[in-house]
């Protein structure tokens, strides 16, 4: 491997640093964005139970405001369980923007590496032609073979290691926008059922 990074030359390094950076993102974006982390299914059912219950209480708001997204936006909406329907989705509605907007987070680093790896290795091959074309002089002649090789193959394994970075970072770039919008969507509807069975329009 170490042969490979000294082959394609000081141009590969933006590239590594890049993948790393997208590894990173992907393994903590597969963590996160769990459907049992973001909005654990039988959560409206114990809210419900409970509210039915006890009422809302401050350990219980508490509680949801540390569990989960989902929790988070329950919360919010608990709050004005004693006010109008439309105030309440008001609150779930707020509390649903920012809790959407953390889901997406990282996502615009891993769409911008995504685009940018393959102009990295543009960048690395025009490094590589420029290294052959300074090897073919006059006074050399047909040029130094070593110094031709080695601007073959910077500009050869920068293009492929650029490729390589971004296909993968674009799947998973596209994997988690359609991701959060699934979750995002769970999330405004289980707040819908837990505001009909507040405001006794709906039984569970």
């Amino acid at each position: 491997m170490f042969a490979l990074v000294q082959a394609a030359g000081w141009p590969i390094w933006p590239i590594i640093l890049a993948s790393v950076i997208a590894l990173g993102i992907i393994g903590e974006r597969l963590w996160t964005l769990r459907i049992s982390v973001v909005a654990p299914p039988h959560l409206l059912t114990d809210v419900a139970r409970e509210y039915r219950e006890h009422g809302v209480r401050e350990t219980m708001l508490a509680r949801l405001q540390g569990h989960s997204p989902l929790g988070q936006v329950f919360a919010a909406g608990l709050r004005n369980d004693c006010s109008t329907r439309e105030i309440m989705k008001e609150s779930i509605e707020e509390a649903g923007r920012l809790v959407a907007h953390d889901l997406e987070r990282y996502l615009t680093t891993l769409g911008t590496i995504a685009s940018l790896s393959p102009l990295m290795g543009l960048f690395g091959t025009l490094v590589g032609m420029i290294e052959i074309f300074g090897a073919s002089t006059p006074s050399m002649g047909s040029g130094n073979p070593a110094q031709l090789a080695h601007g073959i193959s910077v500009a050869l394994y920068n293009a492929a290691f650029g490729i390589l970075v971004a296909i993968p970072s674009m799947i998973f770039y596209r994997h988690f926008r359609a991701k959060v919008d699934l979750l995002v969507l769970e999330m405004e509807l289980q707040a819908l059922k837990l505001m009909e069975i507040v405001h006794g329009e709906r039984r569970d």
